[in-house]
């Protein structure tokens, strides 16, 4: 039977584009930016912890993030997130 793994978007920050092929040992490549020079690395979530300090450690790697999108609140969105259009009396009053 087939079983779903929770996954994780490791946001790596590379100096060099040969990492990539390193890479591809430690998760799934999902998307490469050879100009602004990432990579997006799905990853298992119960590995997350590991898997980050053995990519930091890497040699050509600058930096290693979490995608933040599960944490995020679906039903929220971005209006109600940074307050920019709120309603003022002045509106109310058309």
């Amino acid at each position: 039977m087939f079983k779903l793994t929770a996954r994780r978007a490791l946001v790596v920050y590379i100096n060099g584009n040969r990492v990539v092929r390193t890479l591809r040992h430690y998760g799934i490549v999902r998307y490469v930016s050879r100009r602004m020079h990432y990579v997006i690395l799905y990853v298992d979530q119960d590995q997350i912890e590991q898997l980050k300090a053995k990519i930091g450690h890497l040699r050509a790697v600058r930096s290693v993030e979490e995608s933040a999108r599960p944490d995020l609140d679906p039903t929220l969105t971005d209006l109600e997130m940074t307050g920019l259009y709120k309603m003022h009396d002045e509106d109310d009053k058309q």
